[in-house]
């Protein structure tokens, strides 16, 4: 009969202990799974409901009623969240006509009809339906400029998807840079996800053309492409794409079904600049919104759907896989007033 060793006990706990705080620290514990979505949206946006909303009160406290000259003070506060200067002076003009109108009597009445001019901006932006073909892959493609968290980001959504039971395909597209593919590959291996990869350096349409021949042989629900960290500005690298998509086509009849563009939420009315660029020359049908928990300009979610028609697919709210939630219009205004 062997007699069990306390050190090798010891260090069977330390093994068991380093391996449950590794999954905590990438899929996030089992209370804050349960958190409800409105609550994480409403801890993410806590900078910009500082920003805005808590403001509002102090403009509206100098005054004994609502008038043009209340609202005149709030336009700062309205463009210091990042909702543009277009944005905000349509939302203030239709404001200053129901105070001409008195119809609006208390600070209340006043974030409950700013509350209906957002929902309004953000429920009004469409984009074309995803024209899936039954029986193929969904092919989504990622473009965005380095450092806005592309490929972060596409882990994360493989990990939506594979919650959903889908089954997911990455391709590493991204051949610019060694490291891009090295990334992709760690998200690969922490969601459970295939990558399908080349050599860095090779043709970006080709590993695309090879991803979507897999994709289809093994049915796969969604590929999710990463594309090189182009700027807006060069010709070439957009030209490039262009070309992806057209391989896509070739293989996949309607592919790519969505082209996600990510956007970093602390650059605010820049990043809106590089969206507007990114829309004329990619096609982009939505948006991801990463590190707005890490910024007190939330209202650039608002000027994107008024000035871009695009829609925010996804918002980013933290470092964790699970910390890319799905985009509620309703949920997120709410969360700046509450």
């Amino acid at each position: 009969m062997s007699v069990p060793n306390e050190n090798g006990a010891t260090l069977t706990a330390i093994i068991k202990l380093g391996i449950f705080l590794m999954i905590q620290t990438l899929f996030g514990s089992t209370e804050e799974k349960k958190t409800g979505l409105f609550e994480r949206m409403k801890q993410a946006v806590t900078r910009t409901r500082e920003n805005l909303a808590e403001r509002i009160e102090e403009v509206v406290s100098f005054g004994k009623e609502i008038d043009r000259n209340t609202l005149d003070d709030l336009e700062a506060t309205l463009i210091g969240a990042d909702l543009g200067t277009t944005t905000t002076q349509e939302i203030l003009g239709k404001l200053r006509d129901k105070a001409d109108r008195k119809q609006i009597q208390d600070v209340q009445e006043l974030k409950r009809l700013l509350k209906e001019e957002l929902l309004a901006i953000l429920n009004a932006a469409t984009t074309r339906p995803v024209e899936k073909v039954d029986g193929t892959p969904e092919v989504i493609l990622v473009v965005g400029v380095n450092g806005t968290g592309k490929t972060t980001t596409i882990g994360k959504l493989s990990q939506v998807f594979r919650s959903q039971g889908k089954n997911v395909l990455l391709c590493a597209a991204d051949t610019f840079r060694a490291a891009a593919i090295d990334q992709l590959e760690i998200w690969g291996a922490r969601t459970g996800t295939e990558v399908i990869k080349t050599k860095p350096g090779g043709d970006p349409a080709a590993v695309l053309f090879d991803a979507l021949q897999a994709a289809t042989a093994r049915k796969a629900d969604y590929v999710i492409v990463d594309t090189a960290g182009r700027l807006h500005t060069k010709t070439s690298l957009m030209s490039e794409l262009e070309k992806m998509r057209r391989t896509a086509q070739r293989i996949i009849p309607g592919a790519p079904h969505e082209t996600l563009l990510v956007m970093d939420a602390t650059t605010g009315q820049n990043g809106l600049q590089q969206a507007r660029l990114f829309t004329q020359s990619a096609g982009v049908t939505g948006i991801v919104l990463t590190k707005l928990d890490g910024t007190a300009k939330g209202g650039v979610v608002v000027a994107i759907s008024r000035e871009l028609g695009l829609p925010v697919r996804f918002v980013g709210v933290g470092e964790k896989v699970g910390d890319l939630l799905p985009f509620e219009p309703k949920e997120f205004v709410d969360s700046l007033f509450e």
